[in-house]
């Protein structure tokens, strides 16, 4: 079989994770073997600059700089190999999440997120050199005060968790544009509604795409 990947993104309480769970679950049903790994992180290299990069106060450049070279990585030693095994990659936030955050959120330039993109997540593949990008993005989208009272009082909140609801309005702008830009790899869901019914979207774009029964 051939390699399948699949990231989820969305702002924090946007509900990936409950869904990502499910769909491993479905996918497994079906006989497929999975890789589940998340962003900034999937690698020991990767957590700490996760940890870093999740806690440690820094200017938008480095923020990118760290979180490309734990993705550099994570391509590498686990997405990369996955792929090539023809396993189901479903991980948790990828480059859309950067220029979200650091280009939406931090207003960091987006002409050298592009260049850090190439640069990092160009790979060879018979010859040829592409991008690499998930098959499918799946956008769970969530309007920024819903997300803000789902996440009140929950845990003790990262440094990005702790931004203003502004900042998450930046974040979501950011997830819009890069959707508009490449349309055909999203499948946008309303994150605004019953878990039940969220489950159902999710299950109906991967089905439509012929990756579920």
């Amino acid at each position: 079989m051939q390699g399948l990947f699949i990231s989820f993104e969305g702002i924090d309480g946007a509900g990936k994770s409950t869904h990502i769970d499910a769909l491993a679950q479905a996918f497994r049903a079906q006989g497929r073997a999975l890789t589940v790994t998340r962003e900034p992180g999937g690698t020991a290299l990767a957590e700490k600059l996760r940890a870093m990069v999740l806690n440690d106060p820094m200017d938008a450049m480095t923020e990118a700089l760290l979180v490309f070279a734990a993705r550099r990585d994570h391509l590498r030693q686990v997405i990369e190999p996955a792929l090539a095994l023809g396993q189901v990659v479903l991980c948790d936030r990828f480059t859309d999440a950067t220029f979200a955050y650091q280009g939406g959120g931090r207003g960091f330039d987006l002409g050298l997120l592009s260049q850090l993109e190439r640069m990092v997540q160009t790979i060879s593949i018979n010859g040829a050199d592409l991008v690499r990008q998930p098959d499918v993005t799946v956008w769970f989208d969530l309007p920024a005060e819903i997300a803000a009272q789902r996440l009140a009082g929950t845990r003790v909140p990262d440094k990005f968790e702790a931004q203003p609801v502004e900042f998450f309005r930046q974040v979501h702008n950011g997830y819009l544009e890069r959707m508009r830009e490449t349309p055909a790899r999203f499948a946008r869901i309303n994150a605004d509604q019953a878990r039940e019914a969220v489950w159902r979207d999710v299950l109906a774009a991967l089905q439509g795409r012929g990756w579920l029964a």
